[in-house]
């Protein structure tokens, strides 16, 4: 079984119960266990700043799904969940589902990078990671906490006292 690690975000609506929907849509997922979650952090939004902060959360799977069935089904679960197919970068958005590490593959299609190519840039991504684990970035050979160290995001992430529930 890989481990997967899939980052999840909202900034529209009820952020929390957004999260919590997808994450009980990932516990159904074939072939898929969801081990752990993260802390919920909330975020400045990037990019198109005049818009809602974000909560976001990451989620450990164990899964046999290759990581573009994977990418599929988490796109099927935006789209339940509100978000529609097309969207502009940086928008607001009810869910956001991405694919962050997969064990320590190293892929580029055209729908798909892994490691996500944004990692190492956003602190609301690789700090909850770190709630759940320090892997190895596959690319540059260092641990998750040693990135974030240096990373050039200077955004403010706020872990609230909420948690999803498992």
């Amino acid at each position: 079984m890989a481990i997967a690690y899939i980052g999840l975000g909202s900034n529209l609506g009820d952020r929390f119960a957004y999260l919590q929907t997808a994450l009980q849509k990932l516990k159904k997922l074939p072939h898929t266990t969801v081990v752990g979650v993260s802390r919920i952090y909330e975020t400045p939004p990037l990019g198109v700043r005049h818009q809602p902060a974000f909560l976001n959360a990451v989620a450990k799977l164990q899964t046999t799904l290759t990581p573009t069935d994977l990418l599929e089904h988490l796109k099927a679960i935006e789209r339940q969940l509100g978000r529609p197919e097309h969207y502009a970068r940086w928008s607001a958005r009810v869910i956001d589902l991405d694919i962050l590490l997969y064990d320590d593959l190293v892929m580029q299609l055209t729908h798909l990078t892994i490691p996500h190519p944004e990692l190492t840039r956003r602190k609301f991504a690789m700090q909850p990671l770190l709630d759940l684990a320090d892997p190895i970035h596959p690319l540059l050979k260092q641990p998750i906490s040693n990135l974030l160290e240096h990373t050039e995001d200077t955004s403010t992430v706020a872990a609230l006292h909420q948690m999803l529930q498992l």
